[in-house]
């Protein structure tokens, strides 16, 4: 499965990037332990972190600046990682979904990367991610039909699947053993996501019983090995 970032979307804002997960996992209840760790992270940012702080995070700041590139408003449609911090900051925490969306919740708002998780099975072919077309939607996760126009939004060869706000619901995640790919959006140039890529991977492994993950990292053309353990 290749990832490729159109020209379009390179042209428009050059920082951007994708970091890329791929590993096998059983998707199923967290463990106390992992539950744990998440809820203590989610405390202490509430304690730590203000409304205000949350836009100057540098990777939530760059996400912006690509959504307002792209054409869409950052205010209106929030990123992933924005949205959740600001769940957090009010006190609203977050909901307990599955090991997988908990590791990936716990490296977002730690990180400011929004990321997605995905079902392999349910994609097709080759992955580019482009600037969604006028008009553009789909089925979210909970939500119905999603504007997803102008949002930077991964698509395969059946359509679009995920974006940093909002996900398909054709490519969730299900209980089960199921082979997974996890994306973090940046437009930060990537040059910090080995460091978050190494921290999902350990988290993966640990909490998930994931015994090998490969992760690469995709500028442009170029892709760039980062690990296979």
């Amino acid at each position: 499965m290749n990832f490729f970032i159109s020209e379009e979307l390179q042209q428009l804002y050059t920082s951007t990037a994708l970091g890329v997960l791929y590993y096998r996992a059983n998707v199923q209840k967290s463990t106390p332990a992992l539950l744990e760790l998440l809820d203590k992270t989610i405390s202490e940012l509430r304690e730590r972190c203000t409304l205000e702080d949350i836009a100057h995070i540098a990777q939530i700041a760059a996400t912006r600046n690509a959504y307002k590139a792209l054409g869409k408003s950052p205010y209106e449609y929030r990123n992933a990682a924005e949205a959740m911090l600001r769940r957090i900051v009010k006190g609203n925490g977050l909901y307990h979904i599955s090991n997988i969306v908990e590791v990936n919740n716990l490296v977002s708002i730690t990180s400011g990367y929004s990321i997605g998780s995905y079902d392999v099975s349910n994609l097709s072919g080759n992955i580019t991610l482009h600037r969604a077309p006028d008009g553009a939607s789909y089925e979210g996760i909970g939500k119905g039909a999603v504007n997803i126009e102008h949002l930077p939004t991964l698509y395969d060869d059946i359509g679009a699947f995920g974006n940093p706000s909002s996900d398909s619901r054709r490519a969730m995640t299900q209980p089960g053993d199921h082979e997974i790919i996890s994306v973090l959006y940046a437009f930060d140039g990537g040059n910090g996501l080995e460091k978050w890529m190494m921290q999902f991977k350990d988290l993966l492994q640990t909490y998930c019983d994931v015994q090998s993950v490969e992760a690469s990292i995709f500028r442009g053309s170029d892709k760039i090995a980062v690990f296979v353990k």
